[in-house]
């Protein structure tokens, strides 16, 4: 019978800029070999210091232009946050959606003013996701002797359907996608168009125990069976696939 289980990883305090992520998740998880980890974006952020204070933004003229033709109505100095971020800007009317450096087309750059600590504060994504997951997936061998995957996470909203997920950024240690084109069906029918993103399912599974609000940065995701290895970028649609683009 196969089985997977989701174990949110509690107790971590609230993270700093400049802390051990690694040992904070590993000396509070009992890990086993295969199993894999994921862990929100948010704290990932807060470790490497990738965290702006709005006070020391400069807004232009187009970020006053696009807040306020956002739902939201959100600070202007927000906008301007999310156009730092951006290497495109897709659609701005009504909500702003970007192309950020990594390849990811999300709102706001994945720019974020929840759980940062302060008012004026937020958190942008990490320079290098999956760099970020390979450092964690080291850190977390040195601390608990256990080789495991690693996914940097964090929820996106979806075009074609209501409500966020959580999705995979950065990826060590496992397989992104599983490309089934070319095997046979249960008809002995070829797939030809089959690819399963495994590290995006694996993000979303632990999102159901990982909340917005539970303090349960990291989850531990047990008996997936994914072996192999892969990086977050691997998920990103190429330009030219890309309806958005």
């Amino acid at each position: 019978m196969k089985r997977v289980e989701l174990i949110a990883v509690d107790g971590v305090p609230e993270v700093q800029p400049g802390d051990d992520l690694g040992e904070m998740i590993g000396s509070r998880a009992i890990l086993q070999a295969g199993d894999v980890v994921v862990v929100a974006q948010k704290v990932v952020s807060k470790a490497e210091g990738r965290i702006v204070d709005l006070d020391t933004i400069t807004v232009t003229a187009r970020a006053v232009d696009i807040a306020a033709r956002l739902i939201a109505r959100p600070d202007p100095r927000m906008v301007q946050v999310a156009l730092n971020e951006s290497v495109r800007v897709l659609r701005s009317e009504r909500v702003l959606i970007t192309e950020t450096r990594h390849g990811f087309v999300c709102a706001n750059s994945g720019v974020d003013h929840s759980n940062v600590g302060g008012r004026n504060a937020l958190t942008l994504l990490p320079l290098d996701p999956d760099a970020s997951a390979s450092r964690l997936r080291d850190r977390l061998r040195e601390v608990t002797g256990v080789e495991v995957g690693v996914i940097v996470s964090d929820t996106f909203g979806r075009p074609w359907r209501l409500g966020i997920v959580n999705v995979a950024l950065g990826v060590a240690g496992l397989p992104a996608l599983v490309d089934l084109r070319g095997s046979l069906d249960d008809d002995g029918k070829p797939l030809h168009a089959t690819v399963l993103a495994v590290a995006d399912d694996a993000a979303a599974a632990a999102g159901i125990v990982m909340g917005k609000t539970g303090r349960s940065p990291a989850v531990i995701v047990r008996g997936a069976q994914l072996a192999g290895g892969g990086t977050g970028r691997e998920l990103i649609r190429a330009p030219e696939e890309d309806l958005f683009r």
